[in-house]
C-alpha cells in the first residue's frame, strides 16, 4: 500500500503533540508502520533552525527571514524522512506542516499568504497531505494551556493575541477551503474525546481509501 501523509494543525495549545502521540500508538497497536515527526525540526538541520525559530531573544526577526528559515527545515524534512517514508508505505504523521506557515506567516503575520504558499510548494516539491486534522480552539483557551504547560513561552507563542486571533481564523478559512482534505475537531473536549473524533475519522478514511 502507498504510505500515507497526515497532518495536525491548529493554533497554540490546540494539543497536537499530545493527540499525534496518541494516534501514533494506536496506529502501531493495529499492525501500521507508522513515523511522527514534527514541524520545525525533525532532522538534524531542522532542529538547528526550529532553535532560531522558536528563540523569543529573537523578536527582531523579518517577515521573510522567518518564512525561509520555516520553508526550509520543511524542505530537509520532506527530502530526509517524509518522502522516503512514504515511498516504504508507512503512515507519516506530522505535527505540523505547510498550512501552519500559511496561517502563521500569512494570516497571522498579515502578509501575502500566496507568496508564504509559493515558496513553500517549491520548498516542498508539491507535496500534500492526504488528511489534515485541524484541532480548533478560542484563543484565550489555548493561551491557558499554554500558561499552564510552559514555564517560558516561546517566540510564537509571545506574539499579541490578535496575532493569534487572525491565525486561528486563518485555519478555519483554510480548512474551508479545502474541505475534501480537511477534518476539523473541537479540541476544547475532553482529551478522549478528542482523540475518539480523530481516529474513527481517520480509520473511515483509511478504510474507503484502500
Amino acid at each position: 500500500m502507498k504510505g500515507i501523509f497526515v497532518t495536525f494543525e491548529g493554533p497554540e495549545g490546540a494539543g497536537k503533540t499530545t493527540q499525534i502521540k496518541q494516534v501514533f500508538q494506536y496506529l502501531t497497536d493495529q499492525g501500521f508502520r507508522c513515523l511522527m515527526v514534527r514541524e520545525p525540526g525533525g532532522t538534524e538541520i531542522g532542529n538547528r533552525i526550529r532553535q532560531i525559530l522558536l528563540d523569543p531573544e529573537l523578536s527582531e526577526m523579518e517577515w521573510k527571514t522567518e518564512v525561509l528559515l520555516y520553508a526550509s527545515s520543511r524542505a530537509q524534512l520532506v527530502r530526509e524522512v517524509i518522502k522516503p517514508h512514504l515511498h516504504q508505505g508507512f503512515v507519516v504523521l506530522c505535527d505540523r506542516y505547510i498550512d501552519s506557515s500559511l496561517a502563521y506567516q500569512g494570516y497571522g503575520a498579515e502578509k501575502s499568504v500566496s507568496e508564504v504558499w509559493k515558496i513553500n510548494e517549491w520548498a516542498t516539491d508539491g507535496l500534500t497531505p492526504d488528511r489534515t486534522y485541524l484541532l480548533d480552539l478560542p484563543v484565550e483557551l489555548g493561551q491557558k494551556r499554554v500558561l499552564n504547560r510552559n514555564a517560558k513561552k516561546d517566540r510564537m507563542e509571545l506574539k499579541e493575541k490578535m496575532f493569534h486571533d487572525r491565525v486561528r481564523l486563518g485555519f478555519r478559512e483554510i480548512a474551508c477551503k479545502e474541505n475534501s482534505r480537511y477534518c476539523v475537531i473541537r479540541a476544547d473536549q475532553p482529551g478522549e474525546q478528542v482523540f475518539a473524533d480523530i481516529i474513527d475519522d481517520l480509520m473511515k478514511w483509511i478504510s474507503f481509501r484502500k
